[in-house]
């Protein structure tokens, strides 16, 4: 009886030994290239350069179009509304490329990432 129990004994440390080196073996090592807070710094900045490339582009063509109405206006007043509208195209393009560099740039200074590298 205590032959049959150390038989059985020693063939599950066998085959907990055997999937143990297994398990080892048939495993694969994963490694991140980076990390978690790197891949978003970087994710950030290539998104706040294409807002910002867009909205400079979409910001002169506006421009273009403002003051071509503002000087072939046949009156005062249609020119002071091209007028206005060319302060509230360059104050929209300003708060979007603002909000932009401060998330790109300005928060990482603050959470002791390094934006310079």
């Amino acid at each position: 009886m205590k032959r049959i129990k150390a038989i059985k004994t020693k063939r599950i440390a066998l085959v907990c030994y055997v999937c143990l080196i297994a398990f080892a073996a048939l495993s694969i090592p994963a490694y991140a290239i980076e990390d978690v807070f790197t891949a978003a710094n970087r994710i950030i900045r290539e998104v706040y350069t294409g807002i910002a490339g867009l909205s400079t582009v979409l910001a002169g063509l506006m421009t273009t179009v403002a003051v071509i109405g503002a000087k072939m206006s046949n009156n005062q007043h249609k020119s002071d509304q091209a007028w206005d509208w060319l302060k509230r195209i360059w104050i929209a393009w300003a708060i979007i490329n603002g909000i932009g560099a401060f998330i790109a740039y300005i928060v990482p200074l603050f959470s002791g990432l390094n934006t310079l590298g």
